[in-house]
């Protein structure tokens, strides 16, 4: 029989045996994640490999239940492709993928290559595509569930430790959906990594969750001469795809970033562009104007080491037509207002209190829907 005087200094003894193994069993790597217990960590992600073959552009995009995920998973490089490296994640396949991609091997060859020697492949997912649109994915089986992926064409989506397939099937059916839309590759990513983070995404709910993206484009140095025209990254948020959607229309000035009535901008141009594509705004128009070319590309900024005296006068005639451009189509006028008017009128979008020309998110989101299915529509042969 144990004394009273005994019972209690077992009780805690016991319980701190008990809170030693709980904290053994859930180890954790220097960025959060948790260890299995080889002292592995267990990255659980979905994230989509893409590419644009009308505008070569390709794109890396990804969120999970870790934080700062756009420093390991995905991976692109212009005209050559795009990689991401999730579960038991080897950043280094990302860089190693596009060499070998560059050097014209196949995306399925390129995973047996980057496997072969790898003792941890069945704890790793791979995705890659190339400039062609081929792609191929690697779950290994000792990914938890869900885990899988799905090719289509010009994307892989692959994912592991989901609710379920169904997060793959909205990844991948939404960025279907948006083919030949003309809708940017970044928009049409991040739009499709909604839809899966929609239907449930990653099952551990209540850790920290980021998100990120990354576009190559080989017609574009970006600022930093690398080709890489777009990069965010969400470090930590509650809702980071969202936030990933907010960062992307607002810093882009994208149309929908911001409700207005009477201002003028970049947005108006898009408005513009929707409302004359959707038939609400100069019908007699047969296309919108494309604005002046940039005299940001790799041929100007050679024309200038070669000839400034030329790269001076097509820079003066190119700032001078991007000018009237702007002034000419960047002005919310009377007469856009009156076709926003119109189009809410047609839409039931009308409602008390409303001002004249109110550009919000449900004239928005109606207006999106009828311009890239009009757009869609003159596409099919």
């Amino acid at each position: 029989m144990i004394g009273r005087r005994l019972l209690p200094f077992l009780v805690i003894c016991a319980s701190l045996a008990l809170s030693s193994h709980a904290i053994a069993q859930q180890q954790h790597a220097a960025d959060g994640v948790n260890l299995n217990d080889e002292g592995l960590p267990q990255y659980s992600t979905f994230s989509l490999c893409a590419i644009d073959p009308v505008t070569g552009q390709s794109g890396a995009s990804v969120t999970t239940r870790v934080p700062f995920v756009g420093r390991a998973v995905p991976h692109v490089r212009a005209g050559v492709g795009a990689v991401c490296t999730q579960a038991s994640t080897v950043v280094e396949y990302g860089p190693r993928g596009l060499d070998l991609l560059a050097k014209g091997v196949e995306p399925q060859d390129v995973l047996q290559q980057l496997l072969a020697s790898d003792e941890g492949r069945e704890s790793r997912q791979v995705g890659v595509i190339d400039m062609k649109g081929r792609s191929a994915a690697h779950t290994g089986t000792g990914n938890n569930a869900w885990a899988g992926s799905r090719q289509g064409r010009n994307y892989t989506v692959q994912a592991n430790i989901m609710v379920g397939p169904e997060v793959v099937e909205a990844v991948a059916s939404t960025f279907e959906a948006s083919e030949g839309t003309g809708m940017p590759l970044a928009e049409r990513m991040i739009l499709a990594m909604e839809a899966g983070h929609a239907k449930g995404g990653d099952k551990r709910w209540g850790l920290l969750q980021s998100a990120a993206i990354k576009i190559a484009d080989p017609n574009d140095p970006g600022r930093g001469g690398d080709f890489i025209t777009l990069v965010i990254e969400v470090g930590e948020n509650a809702e980071p795809v969202a936030e990933l959607k907010r960062i992307y229309y607002t810093t882009g000035r994208r149309l929908g970033y911001r409700s207005f009535s009477r201002v003028d901008g970049a947005d108006v141009i898009e408005l513009k562009r929707m409302l004359h594509g959707a038939g609400y705004w100069r019908k007699a128009l047969a296309a919108f104007p494309e604005a002046p070319a940039s005299i940001n590309t790799p041929k100007m900024q050679e024309l200038r080491k070669t000839d400034q005296a030329q790269y001076d006068k097509i820079a003066t005639e190119t700032r001078r037509a991007s000018a009237d451009y702007t002034r000419e189509y960047s002005q919310f006028d009377e007469e856009t207002i009156a076709a926003v008017d119109k189009f809410r009128a047609e839409h039931n979008l009308n409602f008390q209190g409303n001002p004249a020309g109110l550009v919000d998110a449900r004239l928005i989101d109606a207006l999106r829907s009828a311009y890239y299915a009009k757009r869609k529509a003159a596409r099919v042969p």
